[in-house]
């Protein structure tokens, strides 16, 4: 909290702050809970559309899809917390994106993890990666969540302050929709779930809303490992199990999860919300370490805790409830019209809340004979500042952008180069390279809803086919869903606005491919310090860039979150926009086509390839050339070459499908070829014959997807795509066990596979240096 931030809370109280009352600010008005640095940039985004039914600010986003159901979507970040703690930094945040679903009233059913880690050449950033993993497979494991999908990517820029990004979806009839609010005067607040600690304290104030100091020996933030939180996912489980009951059987008004800023903040958000006021009486919360003074009562940021508005006529059975599910159930505090949020010690006994009452309240509801410990406007607390921040273009960015990697490559790989130890050589990087020994310690088919799962350009889980009985979720027969997450930092570091739209058109391109199509998006947006000009600069230009993609694409921003402060010793991480993207299938009657190949099929490529080179793996990751401007977004482009590659997938015209991204299209040809154990032989057509071989083979040109098409069907594909004004080029055929590019590589498919399949296993051993 800064000393102006201090004054306005004085003037707003027209005295000091007691302690209590000062610890709560700090929390509710920190970076992370109040959004105080990015508030006035996120009116930017579109939020609306028919299909909407919760938009940004709630728990979670949630659209309708159709037959009565719904679903819900988030995405958050546990970024600080896992650098400091990564085990349990990373399985509290699976908790936590978990009860922001079932607290709108959906059963969890999918999560997705976005990672971003420094390179695996020093030891600190394998124990980072393997403790992240490892909290992620243990915590969603255990709770019963599948994890469906992700990303892990591998930069220097978070060495010391890695990014974990957690998604996740849920699915509810839209009869049990809910929303956080406090409603109805004499109404109490149930505590449920873990009782109370002191883990996480200061989670939202001292982690997620500053930087890191200098690294110590044991690594950066090693002295606030005790604001990472713990969780205990046997509990959560028991938690999802009767918050839906509780639902079910119409016994809750409103709930809340307690996340960042704890009881403080689910009290008193839940209040305001509904206009009304709270009373809390710390005596009634349970706890789990004795001596806890009111300040880590308050701002405690243990997990498992949700908090539940019920009417006291239905306290009894709610109290049942949850001892049928085994979960602690105590009510902490009640619903006021005096708008005021207020804080005591053993005043519920005075209310008639049992056990029976020892002292009458006064007319107002207020207890003189017990100590105030806080006495607020209620909406004050989550009525933070908001911030007009420096913003300045970066004086470096027209260097970095005129430092263009193609002349420097064309000059290293001239025509007639041999491209072949190129592209084994990115194959072995872990950017592009297989990442199943991270998602193999996922349980990715809990449910048995997941027909496309990780390693595939997007997740696609079934919606119910069955009727439902009475009290389970509506039927929904034939329906599914495809979600994904992406999201290229490189990008956004040389151009915010092109790589933000690039990614949100990466993320709708990738639901395509599975033949949905795209209803909806949610964003993590990672950067750097804001009290840097410069960041500012490249936050205000991302969002931009998101929105004009989002607009074109008519896809909806429902929910997002920004995580600032992500540096260590003064260095910025690049602008990091994750975005998280789910389509309907509004049919789903035979099996997605996979990204392989298979003997005499034919090879189309969509979509128009350019020299464009600038933040591409090629480049920057292969080379160490960091420079030039990322590819042209051509929104409409992307519009036309989505609608057709849904459609051709839902009608089953193409026999194998992939997205064209990391690595440009001969990785995408050479993942195919692995994926189908088949080889290919291509050539330079189209729009690719007028580049030199090898940025033909590397560039990362937007829009642009990888088909598999039967003999006698490439007319009706290539007539299509004319009459949908998409590029189209027939490249080859696949066959055999070479994967040959004429003019450009001739390399076996066993190497290519073998250098695909111990990037990462190799780089976590020990650093091992990439092929080539």
């Amino acid at each position: 909290m800064t000393d102006d931030e201090l004054s306005a809370i004085i003037d707003l109280l027209g005295r000091d702050p007691s302690d209590l009352e000062l610890a709560m600010y700090s929390v509710m008005w920190s970076e992370h809970c109040s959004y105080k640095s990015s508030r006035k940039y996120l009116g930017r985004f579109p939020t609306e559309a028919p299909w909407v039914l919760v938009g940004p600010g709630e728990g979670a986003g949630v659209i309708d899809v159709g037959d009565g159901l719904a679903v819900a979507l988030r995405i958050e970040s546990h970024n600080h917390p896992s650098a400091v703690e990564p085990h349990q930094g990373a399985a509290t945040g699976v908790g936590g994106i978990i009860r922001d679903i079932f607290s709108m009233g959906a059963r969890p059913i999918a999560l997705m993890d976005p990672l971003r880690f420094g390179p695996l050449d020093t030891p600190r950033n394998r124990y980072l990666v393997e403790g992240v993993v490892s909290g992620i497979s243990s915590y969603g494991n255990s709770v019963g969540v599948p994890t469906v999908g992700g990303e892990i990517v591998f930069d220097p820029c978070y060495s010391a302050n890695p990014l974990v990004n957690v998604f996740c979806l849920g699915v509810l009839p839209k009869t049990r929709l809910v929303l956080a609010r406090a409603e109805g005067e004499g109404n109490l607040a149930v505590l449920l779930g873990a009782s109370t600690g002191r883990d996480g304290i200061g989670g939202a104030s001292v982690l997620a809303s500053a930087g890191f100091d200098e690294p110590s020996t044991i690594g950066p933030g090693a002295d606030k490992r005790p604001s990472v939180q713990v969780g205990d996912p046997f509990e959560e489980k028991k938690l999802i199990e009767a918050c839906l009951a509780l639902l079910d059987s119409g016994l809750a008004v409103g709930v809340q999860d307690l996340g960042a800023g704890g009881l403080s903040c689910a009290a008193s958000e839940t209040a305001a919300k509904a206009g009304m006021g709270m009373d809390v009486d710390l005596a009634r919360v349970p706890r789990r370490e004795p001596g806890m003074s009111p300040m880590e009562v308050m701002i405690s940021e243990s997990q498992e805790r949700m908090l539940a508005i019920v009417t006291p006529e239905d306290l009894s059975e709610v109290l049942a409830l949850c001892e049928r599910w085994e979960i602690r159930a105590s009510v902490v505090g009640r619903v006021t019209t005096t708008g005021r949020f207020r804080v005591y010690d053993g005043a519920f006994d005075a209310w008639g809340v049992p056990p029976a009452p020892a002292a009458a309240p006064s007319e107002d509801g207020s207890l003189p004979t017990f100590e105030v410990l806080c006495d607020v406007p209620g909406e004050s607390l989550g009525d933070g500042p908001v911030y007009d921040r420096p913003v300045a273009r970066p004086a470096d960015q027209d260097s970095l952008v005129a430092a263009d990697p193609l002349a420097v490559l064309a000059q290293r790989f001239p025509a007639g180069a041999d491209a072949g130890p190129e592209l084994l050589g990115l194959l072995s990087l872990p950017n592009i390279g297989d990442s199943s020994w991270v998602w193999r310690q996922y349980d990715h088919e809990l449910f048995l809803n997941t027909v496309a799962g990780p390693g595939c350009d997007a997740a696609v889980l079934r919606l119910r086919e069955t009727l439902p009985t009475p009290g389970d979720t509506p039927g929904s027969p034939g329906k599914a869903l495809a979600l994904t997450t992406d999201g290229k930092a490189r990008f956004c570091l040389l151009d915010p606005r092109t790589g933000a739209a690039l990614a949100v058109l990466e993320a709708a391109r990738n639901v395509a491919c599975t033949g949905a199509r795209p209803m909806a998006l949610v964003n993590c947006l990672n950067f750097g310090n804001p009290e840097h000009p410069e960041v500012m600069w490249q936050f205000s230009e991302v969002v931009d860039g998101m929105s004009d993609a989002c607009r074109a694409l008519g896809l909806p921003v429902i929910g997002g979150n920004v995580s600032f402060y992500n540096e260590s010793g003064g260095a910025d991480i690049h602008p990091t926009p994750v975005v998280g993207v789910v389509g309907l299938i509004d049919r789903l009657d035979s099996r997605i086509p996979p990204a392989a190949l298979s003997a005499g099929e034919v090879i189309v490529v969509l979509g128009d390839t350019a020299a464009e080179l600038g933040g591409s793996e090629w480049a920057a990751g292969r080379h160490g050339l960091l420079g030039g401007m990322p590819p042209s977004a051509d929104l409409a482009a992307g519009v036309r070459l989505h609608e057709l590659v849904a459609a051709l997938v839902g009608e089953r015209a193409v026999a194998g499908v992939h997205d064209c991204s990391d690595g440009g299209l001969a990785v995408a040809l050479a993942e195919m070829a692995i994926g189908g154990g088949c080889g290919f032989t291509v050539a330079a057509e189209g729009s690719l014959a007028g580049l030199l071989p090898a940025a033909a083979c590397f560039s990362e040109s937007a829009n642009r997807v990888v088909l598999a098409v039967e003999t006698g069907r490439v007319d009706e594909i290539l007539g299509r795509a004319a009459a949908a004004g998409v590029p189209a080029a027939v490249l080859g055929t696949a066959g055999g066990g070479r994967l040959v590019w004429t003019g450009a590589f001739d390399v076996s498919l066993a190497d290519a596979e073998t250098a695909w399949r111990d990037a990462l296993p190799s780089a976590l051993a020990g650093g091992v240096t990439p092929v080539g």
